[in-house]
């Protein structure tokens, strides 16, 4: 499959991100990065595409700035 190794990479790109958004929103007790963190986890595994994948990511990680709790 071609590109299956760039899905890989942002993969884990997306997954490092989330990781970061997770542990900040458990300490500082804030729902939405918590869930924000979570769902860059677990998007990878259901986008099929490059481009699903840097819009979804990029959507997930700008959500927290608007959504302010």
């Amino acid at each position: 499959m071609i590109g299956s190794e760039s899905l890989l990479i942002w993969g884990m790109v997306f997954g490092s991100i989330g990781l970061g958004f997770f542990i900040y929103g458990k300490k500082q007790k804030k729902p939405v990065p918590f869930s924000v963190g979570i769902s860059l986890f677990v998007f990878p595994y259901f986008v099929t595409t490059l481009t699903q994948m840097l819009i979804a990511g990029t959507v997930l990680m700008i959500l927290p700035y608007f959504i302010r709790t």
